[in-house]
């Protein structure tokens, strides 16, 4: 009884992403290890069958089992070595057995076809009979390639060198190489197994595939940066941050399950990091204006997904292909949502966006909406050498698949803050910088309104006065400063154009030009000259904006 019950546990955590197949397994401390394991991995590979069987059946219905429970049981049922339980399990599952072998049976004759494994779906019928390396990451936090090689060798490991082809991967028993791609990535055959292994329970080695590395390894933040991993557990690909930040700065890890917390945080202690402060909380809660995240510049969001890619989390296409779509598109729109939030970070540089993803929709279709949403991020083209890309048009991200890259199904893309448009921020900042001053200072300086003419009527910059001098002295100030008037500023009477030498001239230059022109066409006495002038000024004063069309209007003194 208890082998199922843990069983079932494993498989509801494995579809909660809370961790890899085995190591949820060798981290269960069951009695049986290889037993347990081989359940696991033998409901999972049929969980497809096995499903349509508990439906067609609505065993759920009539026995209140949990899901994932009547998965492993029945499987042992119909396809296993039988149950080995006994009690009320045995007896209620005996009870269905009948109906469940009947079902199973009609599936055969539906498909045509006489052996169970030939009821798998052809993907997963391939996946089968294909084997994945066992990839070993190096934690650089405790150690170096070098001396893992060296360990590896004493256990009686042959070193072939550093991998530069896809086929340099396909390896013999004791066997082993470099990575071709990441450099303190080690391959081995598959089913190698380090469980047991000093340096995996040291935390010397993280076992971690190949696609799962890449995320952290692009992103590279710099020692002593901030950075948030959005939706961290199980702690691998913070482990891997850790590391390339050397233990220096700040990592934020986030989880809503305080259960996969709890995991995670053995993780870390055992690979050494101490950079890193966990939160249970829900990431899109998150402050992104918050004063401890104000230096965040790197973001990696790996957030919730349909695990499609994962050879031992393999989603299947059930029969009701609304049901996969709409749970897809739901999926899509948390995804999406996620990414525009860590968008939102002020001082964000680079973020790196990743599932274990085959479909479409959570990846090119997210990364298209996003950029749609943020035009001041761009995508950044990564690994030219990489053998399997992004769909049309979004060649710069990454795919991986087991037949192409021979890792886990895999999607990576990366955005970074588009540098034309900071630029184009920055100057903007820089044109209207001294704008906002001369504006602050002329407030702050004058006390009251001078000319209110526009630039182009304004007086010119240089009027010829006698003696060859230049007038250099604004209108307004000119007129202030005459040293012959007696009279107060409102009943001030400009004084002649031609002027002694150090004196100033108090006219405005318009109302000079137009007292020449008036001087030609009238012998008028200088005081029925100036009356009109002085009128123009003193309405010019009391309505500021309406000055140089008042005195575009007054008619010349005859």
């Amino acid at each position: 009884m208890a082998l199922y019950v843990k069983a079932a546990d494993i498989l509801e955590k494995a579809e909660r992403k809370q961790g890899a197949l085995k190591t949820l397994v060798y981290d269960s401390k069951f009695s049986n290890i290889k037993q347990l394991f081989a359940l696991v991995c033998e409901t999972q590979k049929f969980s497809s069958v096995l499903l349509e069987l508990i439906e067609s059946t609505k065993l759920l219905k009539q026995t209140r089992l949990r899901p994932h429970l009547a998965l492993v049981l029945v499987y042992d049922l119909l396809i296993g070595q039988g149950l080995k339980c006994g009690g009320s399990w045995k007896v209620m599952m005996m009870k269905h057995r009948s109906r469940l072998q009947a079902a199973l049976a009609r599936m055969k004759v539906k498909q045509k076809v006489s052996r169970n494994e030939d009821l798998l779906p052809a993907g997963v019928q391939k996946a089968a009979g294909e084997s994945l390396p066992r990839y070993v990451r190096v934690n650089t936090l405790k150690t170096t390639v070098e001396d893992v090689g060296v360990y590896l060798k004493r256990d009686g490991f042959t070193f072939q060198g550093n991998a530069s082809r896809l086929e340099d991967l396909t390896l013999k028993e004791n066997h082993f190489v470099r990575d071709m791609h990441l450099p303190e990535l080690l391959v081995l055959a598959p089913k190698t197994d380090f469980h047991d292994h000093f340096l995996y329970k040291g935390g010397h080695i993280i076992l971690q595939d190949k696609a799962s590395c890449l995320p952290a390894y692009l992103l590279n933040p710099p020692p002593g940066c901030h950075v948030i991993d959005a939706c961290a557990a199980p702690g691998n690909k913070t482990s891997h941050l850790a590391a390339i930040m050397k233990n220096k700065g700040k990592l934020f890890a986030f989880d809503m399950d305080a259960k996969r917390l709890a995991t995670m945080s053995t993780l870390l202690l055992r690979a050494g990091v101490t950079c890193h402060q966990l939160a249970h909380q829900d990431f899109l809660k998150v402050d992104s204006d918050g004063a401890q995240y104000k230096d965040v510049e790197y973001i990696l969001l790996d957030p919730s997904c349909s695990g499609s890619g994962m050879v031992c989390l393999r989603d299947s296409t059930s029969a009701d292909k609304e049901k996969d779509q709409a749970r897809l598109a739901s999926l899509a729109s948390f995804q999406l949502r996620c990414l525009n939030h860590a968008l939102r970070f002020p001082r964000l540089k680079r973020l790196v966006y990743s599932t274990c993803s085959v479909h479409s929709q959570e990846n090119e279709d997210v990364i298209g909406a996003c950029l749609q949403q943020n035009p001041g991020f761009r995508l950044v083209p990564l690994l030219a050498q990489w053998p399997e890309r992004g769909l049309e048009p979004f060649t710069q991200c990454l795919r991986a698949s087991i037949a192409t890259t021979r890792t886990q199904g895999f999607f990576v893309a990366m955005l970074e803050k588009h540098s034309e448009v900071a630029n184009t921020k920055q100057e903007a900042v820089q044109i209207s910088g001294p704008e906002a001053t001369t504006t602050h200072s002329q407030h702050a300086c004058e006390e009251k309104p001078e000319d209110p003419q526009s630039e182009d009527e304004q007086t010119p910059a240089a009027d010829v006065m006698p003696c060859g001098q230049t007038d250099s002295t604004p209108g307004r100030k000119r007129k202030t400063t005459t040293p012959e008037d007696p009279q107060s500023e409102d009943e001030q009477t400009p004084a002649a154009d031609v002027m002694p030498c150090g004196q100033t001239d108090g006219t405005p230059g318009k109302k000079r030009k137009r007292k020449r022109k008036k001087k030609k066409k009238t012998t008028t006495t200088a005081a029925a000259a100036a009356a009109v002038p002085a009128a123009a000024v003193a309405v010019a004063e009391a309505a500021p904006v309406a000055a140089p069309a008042v005195l575009a209007t007054v008619p010349p003194a005859e």
